[in-house]
């Protein structure tokens, strides 16, 4: 079947997660990665953002208080991923996330991006990362995306 191509200005505004403990996450995600709280609702919910927009994450505790991560072969959310601006800026991330001793689970060099990979106190797959400028992604000789996973220089980033 020919499906019509979504409209090329959609984007994904916010991940909302189920978090076992409001408090540690917000220290994670307020504390360490730098957002800001927009809005709490008690202690179960709160929407943090950067640059003040209405909520790029939500946490909530509605369903999961008290709750583990779950099992290795389930099926769920791989990871959420979370655009940085410039390479100095991820950069600025890695040196939080070393300073907090916070634990990559990963990091590559994409050829279209550098990304860092990590967990969330739930468990939760987080992937910080920065684009290259489109022109500078890698093709093949008939212009199709090339992307690799290559191992990412994190002394190099930190010069950034």
């Amino acid at each position: 079947m020919n499906y019509p191509v979504i409209h090329p200005d959609v984007r994904i505004g916010h991940v909302h997660l189920k978090v076992a403990d409001l408090e540690r996450s917000i220290a994670f995600y307020e504390g360490i990665l730098g957002f800001q709280i927009q809005q709490r609702y008690g202690s179960q919910a709160a929407f943090l953002s950067a640059g003040g927009y209405h909520h790029h994450i939500g946490l909530n505790t509605w369903q999961s208080r008290g709750g583990a991560a779950p099992a290795p072969g389930t099926t769920g959310l791989f990871h959420a991923a979370i655009l940085y601006p410039t390479r100095a800026s991820l950069a600025d991330a890695l040196r939080r996330l070393q300073r907090a001793g916070v634990p990559l689970t990963g990091a590559a060099d994409h050829g279209v991006s550098e990304a860092l990979y990590l967990n969330d106190p739930d468990g939760n797959g987080l992937e910080l990362y920065w684009d290259r400028p489109l022109s500078e992604w890698p093709r093949d000789v008939e212009g199709n995306l090339q992307m690799v996973t290559e191992p990412l220089d994190l002394d190099s980033l930190l010069l950034s």
